[in-house]
């Protein structure tokens, strides 16, 4: 199966405050994930709609396949180089303060259609928990 990578490295924030954003739109199709991202209120979620929409013109310059035919199957928030500078701590004391930076990668898939892996139908869901009740 084809596999669409894009990657940015050096991204001004913190791995730890990217990843839980990161963790909602893994497994989603691209096309959820971005219309998600561009309506998320905050500036972490930019580079990560930046480095998947990458990904989408990378599988649509090679294959020809469009943003709603791929899943993300892998995206990863990485630790990048942090700077360490010094700033007055309390009774004269320096404090170290570290200015993190993260690395992002993102691998695209073409998605099966007869299981996609967006938003699942509400009958899906009312399905699962009908099953859920019966088990016990």
């Amino acid at each position: 199966m084809q596999r669409f990578v894009a990657k940015a490295k050096f991204i001004p924030f913190s791995p730890y405050k990217l990843r839980p954003i990161v963790d909602v739109v893994r497994g989603k199709t691209a096309s959820f994930a971005l219309n998600w991202l561009a309506t998320l209120p905050s500036k972490r979620a930019l580079p990560i709609k930046k480095v998947i929409d990458s990904a989408v013109a990378n599988a649509r310059s090679l294959q020809n396949i469009e943003a709603d035919e791929l899943a993300i199957k892998d995206i990863r928030v990485d630790c990048g180089p942090i700077t360490k500078y010094f700033k007055p701590g309390a009774m004269g004391r320096a404090r170290v303060q570290r200015k993190r930076k993260c690395h992002i990668s993102v691998i695209l898939e073409k998605a099966d259609l007869s299981a996609s892996a967006g938003v699942k139908s509400k009958a899906s869901k009312q399905d699962e928990s009908n099953k859920a009740k019966t088990k016990k």
